[in-house]
């Protein structure tokens, strides 16, 4: 399976950074997983509505120059569907055995995701309805995945 993440932004924070190489190296025995950042809009903190569509708008397009036609795609989405990790391992299990061997979770920026996105998604997907930083979903995304694997293969890991 082909897994890429695509999320908005430049990863700065080390800490979240040696968590996500730590569990991409895990996964590499299960996947091939690839990591793509597209740069975030500029932006003053305080924004119209207009200017904020802009901002999404903008990100989105540039989500979507890196999604290929044949991906399967799962937007992360506050309104999305909550899963279990077993949910979520069923799910991508069920993704290979009918032939989707590209997948594309995507993480919007801190204004969420443009609509443009969301109507490419072929699902939504939610891990609650707290707001987290986009870099910090990051890294709990690519556990989940690694978690995901470890429950497919039957190995031990999941508690």
């Amino acid at each position: 399976m082909n897994i890429q993440i695509i999320s908005v932004g430049k990863l700065k924070e080390k800490y979240l950074k040696m968590g996500i190489e730590e569990y991409t190296k895990r996964l590499n025995s299960y996947a091939k997983i690839d990591l793509v950042e597209v740069p975030d809009e500029k932006a003053p903190e305080q924004l119209s509505p207009a200017d904020m569509e802009i901002v999404k708008k903008k990100e989105g397009d540039r989500i979507l120059a890196k999604i290929g036609a044949d991906t399967y795609v799962i937007a992360l989405a506050i309104d999305g569907k909550m899963k279990s990790s077993e949910e979520l391992a069923s799910g991508l299990e069920s993704l290979m055995t009918y032939g989707r061997s590209k997948v594309a979770f995507v993480i919007g920026g801190s204004l969420g995701l443009h609509d443009e996105v969301l109507k490419r998604a072929d699902e939504k997907l939610s891990f609650g309805k707290m707001t987290l930083p986009h870099q910090l979903m990051k890294l709990v995304l690519v556990e989940q995945i690694y978690r995901s694997f470890r429950i497919m293969k039957g190995e031990p890991y999941h508690k």
